[in-house]
């Protein structure tokens, strides 16, 4: 019987060390890896995937939650979530179980390596019995396109005209990082944006309240029947779907519920395919880091509608995933570097884009 490979991801060290030592005592578990963050993780599971992952939630550059949704998304692997913020009921608990964790230990505030040596046996019982779980079983559910949230506009689909221009950004994977480096530069008079970053619930709220504290401009968790007006960016809220709507010529947007959309919720297709039906050309539409491809059918959906679409470039991303897709379909018009997109943004002051 081969041995049990795990990879433990957790930014605390003592938590890393404590771990590795009481798994690698076990004569039925092997290789015991231990990296701090998830892009970590990803690094290393390209040389080895491991049997078993030891999860961590709150950490640095992806939380625990988006990361275990990727692994279930692309490779379905045994996950045991170790947290403090993973205590029996909570919402937390419930999305990590949702997402297709084989179970959860809640870690103290305090008194952290005491505790781990103390529950080491569960610890390594949990750890093996994970490695047995039937996972795939999990990741069969269907991958919905934007269809099942609304239709593709037709042909011939008419808008009172204008001349309020929108920002449609979609982001996943590096983009909690990225969307700081383009909305800090912003000046206060830009155009209205609407965002979706691939986040958890309760996680959006306090990512666009840091954010809107950095900005010139506003930015806010949407809620429902929120304006989209200059000088304001609006992220989608963590668990909802995001759409643009107009009335006359006033954009606002709408939270609401649905089916995951290639596997997300909020997802950037759903996004941006309501801003191809609703701004058309009047928009802006911009696909950023993370892994993937959701939001490529939708950028597609929207320079189709005669908006101007731009990918963050290979070389700027933590990931080149879901701006690789896009780019494949035919979704970006042209590719550009991390640092000049806020740059492009403002050319839409003047309706000029830079060439």
């Amino acid at each position: 019987m081969s041995k049990i490979n795990v990879l433990v991801v957790d930014d605390s060290a003592v938590v890393r060390q404590v771990l590795s030592g009481l798994l690698s005592e076990d004569p039925e578990i092997g290789t015991v890896t231990a990296v701090a963050d998830p892009i970590l993780a990803m690094n290393r599971m390209s040389v080895q995937w491991p049997d078993v992952i030891v999860l961590d939630i709150e950490m640095p550059r992806m939380d625990g939650i988006t990361f275990l949704k990727k692994i279930m998304a692309e490779r379905p692997t045994p996950v045991v979530i170790c947290s403090t913020l993973a205590t029996a009921g909570t919402e937390t608990s419930m999305a990590a179980l949702a997402a297709g964790a084989v179970a959860i230990i809640t870690k103290p505030k305090i008194g952290l390596k005491q505790y781990l040596e103390d529950v080491s046996d569960d610890m390594v019982t949990t750890v093996k019995g994970a490695a047995k779980a039937n996972v795939k079983a999990l990741a069969v559910t269907a991958k919905h396109s934007a269809d099942v949230i609304m239709p593709a506009a037709g042909k011939h689909s008419a808008m009172i005209q204008t001349t309020d221009r929108v920002i449609a950004i979609g982001t996943s994977t590096g983009g909690t990082q990225a969307l700081e480096v383009v909305l800090v530069d912003l000046p206060r008079v830009t155009p209205g944006i609407v965002i979706v970053q691939h986040m958890p619930e309760k996680f959006t709220a306090a990512f666009a309240e840091r954010l809107n504290g950095l900005c010139q401009i506003e930015v806010k968790e949407a809620q429902n029947n929120d304006r989209v007006i200059n000088s304001r960016a609006l992220i989608a809220p963590g668990g909802k779907h995001m759409v643009l709507r107009r009335t006359g010529a006033q954009y606002y947007v709408e939270v609401l519920n649905g089916p995951l959309v290639n596997r997300h919720r909020p997802s950037v297709d759903v996004l941006f395919r309501s801003v191809a039906k609703c701004a058309g050309p009047n928009a802006l539409g911009i696909i950023m880091t993370g892994m993937g491809d959701d939001g490529a059918v939708g950028l597609l959906e929207m320079r189709k509608a005669g908006a101007q679409t731009l990918g963050q470039d290979e070389a700027s991303c933590v990931v080149y995933g879901m701006p690789k897709e896009a780019v494949k379909r035919g979704g970006v018009e042209r590719s550009v570097p991390l640092q000049q997109i806020s740059r492009e943004i403002m050319q839409q002051l003047s309706g000029v884009m830079v060439r």
